[in-house]
């Protein structure tokens, strides 16, 4: 066997906050695994994109790649474009192997994560309410792959369950539906006395602030209930440890992905026409352009590309034609959230 390298794609973001909390984590990741040789990447705007690390692995001397996703689920990003940019690099790289893990995805090192979270909140909430005067309205990112959002509800369920709260609801910072403003709206009507609200996500950004923001927004609408933000996920040691743990399935060959209800590949109720679509990255016009204001950029796409696990709400100035969302007029969504929120 010839030399290991291991490698973290990231999606990249435009937030110096979230660049910087994703190489951290990628350098507590690497102290954790001295014994491979360790890059990191992202998939758009931020540097060093992926080619890039896969380049530094290959400088020093690897030709065996174990590279997993730095992302919650498994969505468009990690089922397409991640492994169409592996793939072509491998094809242009003779003997050289690259072996691809799954997302972190619905393990019992997040659920511990995500409840200490919930927890850290709560102890910093307050007054006394019981648990069973609170509802936990958990926040996914929002995808065009049902799947994905799917297991965002049973996170969701899951931690209801497990911490003893009266009741859980589940919205979404965009692309699918309740988005957060209207599913806020919901649950203030449930009659609960505290509501939790807690981003799974893993790191800062613009979407977690606007969260905050209309958790804000909607708080000064019902004066009689508590509303707490709780924080997300970022550099939890269960991350940490559940990142591990995929480099460890590649290595043991049993880091399959959740192909069963993938709408790519399975007739998922309402996505059966996206079945077959081709595995393509849309994300080499974005490819480290840069974090911040600066980084937007006008030029305009008109050439297909498959749907992915956001509706490029990133505000950065070109526009797609993705396949159509089949619920792209639903009232209580998909568009992403706006920048009305207070603080933008």
């Amino acid at each position: 066997m010839g030399k290991i390298g291991v490698m973290l794609c990231g999606h990249g973001s435009r937030d110096e906050g979230a660049v910087r909390e994703f190489l951290a984590v990628a350098d507590r990741l690497a102290e954790r695994m001295p014994h491979y040789e360790f890059d990191r990447g992202f998939l758009e705007f931020a540097t060093p994109i992926i080619r890039d690390g896969l380049d530094g692995l290959r400088n020093r001397g690897v030709d065996q790649v174990l590279a997993i996703p730095g992302m919650l689920m498994a969505a468009g990003h990690a089922k397409n474009d991640i492994p169409s940019v592996l793939n072509t690099y491998q094809s242009q790289h003779d003997g050289l192997e690259i072996r691809y893990g799954r997302d972190l995805g619905i393990d019992p090192k997040l659920l511990k994560a995500a409840g200490d979270r919930v927890e850290q909140a709560l102890a910093g909430a307050e007054g006394e309410v019981p648990r069973h005067e609170t509802l936990l309205m958990v926040v996914g990112r929002g995808t065009s792959d049902p799947d994905a959002n799917s297991n965002i509800a049973k996170v969701m369920r899951m931690l209801w369950e497990g911490l003893g709260f009266g009741w859980g609801e589940t919205c979404y910072s965009g692309v699918t539906f309740p988005l957060v403003e209207p599913g806020l709206e919901h649950a203030a009507r449930l009659g609960y006395r505290r509501i939790i609200v807690f981003p799974y996500f893993l790191f800062t950004g613009i979407l977690v602030r606007r969260i905050y923001d209309y958790v804000d927004q909607v708080a000064a609408r019902h004066p009689g209930i508590q509303f707490v933000k709780a924080p997300y996920l970022n550099d939890h040691p269960m991350v940490i440890e559940a990142f591990t743990d995929r480099v460890d399935e590649i290595m043991a060959g049993t880091g399959v992905m959740n192909c069963q209800l993938c709408k790519y590949r399975a007739q998922v109720l309402g996505f059966e026409a996206e079945v077959g679509l081709p595995q393509e990255s849309h994300h080499h016009h974005v490819e480290g352009i840069g974090t911040g204001d600066g980084s937007t950029h006008g030029h305009v796409h008109d050439h297909h590309h498959p749907a992915h696990d956001h509706g490029h709400g990133h505000d950065h100035g070109h526009t797609h034609t993705h396949f159509p969302y089949p619920h792209a007029d639903h009232p209580h969504g998909p568009v992403s959230m706006k920048k009305r929120a207070a603080g933008d």
